[in-house]
């Protein structure tokens, strides 16, 4: 079974993360939401506070198979403060296991080198930081371990994508009609 990180800074688009949260969970991903704050319950660039799984300092990185970064301006500036993640995040993409990023979150990859020739998307306006990205105009971009989104009305696609990458298109299909997702 696979294990998924989705990591929380204060300011973090709410429906970013908690759309793939919602989906891996229902896709019976064990997930685990996770502040890099020092504190449990981390609140979203629109007040809405959530209380996470773990603590970074809680984590194992070693039985996660993903991990994953919302956006929210000021939630991508924490996540990319937080050395402990990027030193997981680098050492996930040297080990080819799942980096995934939606909205103002790709440019953390783009800013790491880890987008060098890759296909990628971000929120409109985030596109030059996706350092030696091909930039497609996607919802959801699927290239090798790393799956890129464009924003906050593109998070059920997002996370469907994270899905079909864990668990295989059947399952994706089969999610996608039971949520009643229309493209």
């Amino acid at each position: 079974m696979s294990k998924v990180g989705v990591f929380f800074g204060t300011g973090y688009e709410e429906i970013e993360a908690l759309a793939v949260v919602d989906l891996l969970r229902r896709a019976n991903v064990e997930t685990d939401m996770v502040s890099v704050m020092e504190e449990k319950t981390v609140t979203g660039a629109h007040s809405i506070s959530v209380v996470m799984d773990k603590m970074i300092s809680e984590v194992d990185f070693s039985q996660l198979d993903m991990i994953v970064l919302p956006g929210g301006m000021s939630g991508t500036r924490k996540l990319e403060a937080c050395e402990p993640l990027m030193e997981q995040v680098d050492a996930f993409i040297a080990a080819g296991k799942a980096v995934c990023a939606i909205c103002a979150a790709p440019s953390i990859l783009g800013h790491r080198g880890h987008l060098q020739g890759k296909k990628a998307i971000a929120y409109p306006g985030f596109e030059e930081q996706l350092t030696g990205a091909q930039v497609v105009y996607e919802p959801a971009v699927v290239d090798g371990n790393i799956i890129t989104g464009r924003g906050m009305g593109c998070a059920i696609e997002f996370g469907l994508a994270i899905v079909e990458y864990l668990q295989g298109k059947e399952v994706r299909d089969a999610l996608s009609d039971k949520i009643i997702f229309m493209k």
